[in-house]
């Protein structure tokens, strides 16, 4: 009888251990420094999570290496539940860029959830001779390599888009790579680097005050913020079909016992379907998504599946 009612604690132990979680702060990790969109997201999410599970979820930003950084050290991380960690698209095409990487996606990390999708728009100083995206190719096609185009950091969607731009419409541009939006936004608000994708709503404020030209949107579908610019499939001239879209998902620590997992899945999911959160997610020209875990680990597959193969066909590579 005694060994029995042991076991029944053992048994009970853990479940309770689950009913009261969090048992403490939980850090959000996001691998890009505070002002960029991904940071937003993180921080829509971290006050969304402290308020309806009652525990503070604290944004904490580990930038450097495209994400790298603050991945790895998540991926070290006690599997309790508190340390998580908030990716943008560069986690789906990280393990393509880098020839090592101190982690590995799917080895490491236990997915939560698929936060939401967002496009870029692109856009040009208004300096620059162009109105509209045929005439920034055909500009580009007079002037191979005279012109540079700006990313938050290498391996980015902003980066990969620009590049698929050049391939796809057979034209040439230099690279310039920083370190997140706060840092590049002088550069391009000065023309020093005169173009470049980043976020649709980050760059709309820009757009509407005239300090830049928006060109194109980077999604299928027009933008509901800026429903005057086309897409850059709308373009032509090579370019139909393109589509990049941003995403954003959340990971715990591989190990992580699935009952955290499973509440933090149907937290998250319950916040990204409040009339609050949609409109915000409106505002940044989001998309909200969610499902279940197992709808973030097949996203990231065919987000890997795509961009491994542009990637590979692109031949680049990151030190």
């Amino acid at each position: 009888m005694l060994s029995r009612f042991l076991a029944l604690l053992l048994l009970c132990a853990p479940l309770a251990a689950f009913s009261q979680y969090p048992g403490q702060t939980v850090r959000v990790v996001v691998g890009f420094p505070p002002g960029g969109t991904t940071d937003v997201i993180g921080r829509l999410v971290a006050q969304g999570l402290s308020e309806r599970l009652g525990k503070p979820f604290v944004v904490e930003n580990r930038g450097g290496a495209s994400g790298s950084i603050g991945a790895a050290g998540v991926a070290k991380a006690a599997p309790d539940g508190h340390t998580l960690l908030l990716v943008p698209s560069t986690q789906g095409t990280n393990s393509f860029l880098y020839a090592s990487l101190p982690y590995d996606t799917e080895r490491d990390f236990a997915p939560v959830s698929l936060i939401g999708t967002t496009p870029y728009l692109f856009v040009v100083h208004p300096g620059m001779p162009v109105q509209s995206f045929r005439d920034l190719i055909a500009l580009l096609k007079k002037n191979p390599g005279k012109y540079h185009y700006a990313s938050t950091s290498p391996g980015t969607a902003q980066h990969l888009g620009a590049e698929l731009v050049k391939r796809m419409a057979g034209v040439d541009m230099e690279h310039v790579p920083y370190k997140g939006t706060g840092a590049v936004m002088p550069d391009l608000l000065s023309g020093r680097v005169p173009m470049m994708f980043e976020n649709v709503a980050v760059m709309t404020p820009h757009v509407k005050k005239g300090t830049l030209r928006a060109l194109a949107v980077s999604s299928a579908k027009r933008t509901p913020l800026l429903p005057e610019v086309p897409t850059v499939s709308e373009t032509g001239m090579g370019l139909e079909g393109f589509e990049v879209l941003g995403w954003f998902g959340l990971y715990a620590p591989a190990g992580t016992p699935a009952e955290i997992v499973r509440r933090l899945n149907a937290e998250l999911n319950a916040l990204i379907a409040q009339p609050a959160t949609v409109q915000r997610f409106a505002e940044l020209g989001a998309e909200p998504r969610g499902g279940p875990p197992e709808a973030l680990a097949a996203f990231l597959r065919s987000e890997q599946d795509k961009w491994g193969r542009i990637i590979r066909e692109l031949g680049l590579k990151l030190e």
